[in-house]
């Protein structure tokens, strides 16, 4: 057997990780050949290949980004999309696809699926928001990168008597604000499905100060205010996938809060620093075993399937599964957390 192995969407640690585990097991238990489609659903649609063996994935596992390169293509969004990667898929004879990234990829990975294409998918986003799978790989270095950077701000916004605002990634879901807020002993936590009260955050601050103590806000970049309005958006722009460009909430909160109380404040964007670089132990074991099992599921010809962790175990489940809600944070989780606001 034949297998096509491409990365699409934002650049994550583990999927080198994903590539190595697949193709090691692959080739050495069941003898399958790969082929490696670069930059996402951009690789077959323009039939840009690589060789992808034993050789090519040695040494990649504490690398981080994708050998394979990534994009954020649509198929469905190129005339003749789908009919072009059917066609690069049976020139390079390629009898299944495994297909790894978020919520974009996974979904024309299964509506592909629906169209008969033989396609197993592997979740990966930082943003930890894919149904179906408890974690995504990627997160918990994520979430690690912001934790120090929460660390060390403490010093100097004690130091400087100032507001440091944190601006994380999470466009729709807040899992990294709050895990990374929660484990750096921030004093504020805004996420996209709370809308916030500037007035009580405002007061928040005000209370910290009033301790003798400078406060630490993490938002997630795709926070909003409670009365309305947009406080994140940077421009109009928007991807192959409709999504528009986030960031620069970070910049407006500290502005207003400063407006607001006469204490100076500060934003500290983190951007992708948090998904660059080499990944933790956690996600380079769990994007290992995603990788896997997804040949496995390939070798089965359990198509139409992705990956899934549940508890300690891998799980195959529909694709559709993983892909038709996001998972945002609870109310009970979040509430958790507002002990330690103010």
């Amino acid at each position: 057997m034949r297998v096509g192995m491409l990365t699409g969407g934002g650049d994550c640690p583990g999927l080198n990780a994903v590539i190595r585990a697949a193709v090691r097991k692959g080739v050495q238990q069941y003898g399958h050949e790969f082929v490696g489609f670069r930059d996402g659903w951009r690789g077959p649609l323009e039939d840009d290949v690589m060789t992808l063996g034993v050789d090519e994935v040695r040494g990649i596992l504490p690398r981080g980004g994708t050998i394979l390169g990534s994009s954020r293509t649509n198929p469905f969004a190129v005339e003749g999309g789908v009919q072009r990667i059917r066609d690069t898929l049976e020139r390079h004879g390629c009898d299944a696809l495994i297909a790894i990234g978020g919520e974009d990829t996974l979904g024309v990975a299964s509506r592909l699926a629906d169209l008969g294409v033989q396609v197993v998918g592997v979740p990966k986003t930082i943003d930890n928001d894919l149904s179906g799978t408890d974690f995504t790989f990627g997160f918990d270095t994520a979430v690690n990168i912001a934790t120090e950077a929460i660390d060390r701000l403490h010093t100097t916004a004690e130091s400087h008597h100032r507001v440091l605002v944190v601006e994380v990634m999470g466009r729709h879901a807040g899992w990294i604000a709050l895990h990374s807020g929660l484990a750096g002993g921030a004093n504020i936590i805004l996420i996209p499905e709370r809308p916030f009260d500037i007035d009580r955050v405002c007061a928040q601050v005000e209370s910290r100060f009033a301790t003798h103590y400078a406060p630490i806000i993490v938002v997630s970049e795709g926070a909003v205010p409670a009365e309305g309005g947009d406080m994140s958006l940077v421009s109009g722009e928007k991807d192959a996938f409709g999504h528009v460009r986030l960031g620069g909430i970070g910049d407006r909160l500290a502005s207003e809060i400063e407006h607001r109380t006469g204490k100076e404040a500060r934003a500290v964007v983190l951007g992708h620093v948090q998904r660059g670089g080499s990944p933790s132990a956690f996600d380079r074991w769990l994007a290992t075993r995603f990788g896997l099992h997804a040949v496995t599921a390939v070798h089965e010809g359990d198509f139409g399937t992705m990956m899934a962790l549940r508890g300690t175990e891998i799980a195959r489940v529909p694709l559709s599964e993983g892909t038709e809600t996001l998972k945002t944070v609870r109310d009970d989780l979040y509430e958790e957390a507002e002990v330690f606001f103010g």
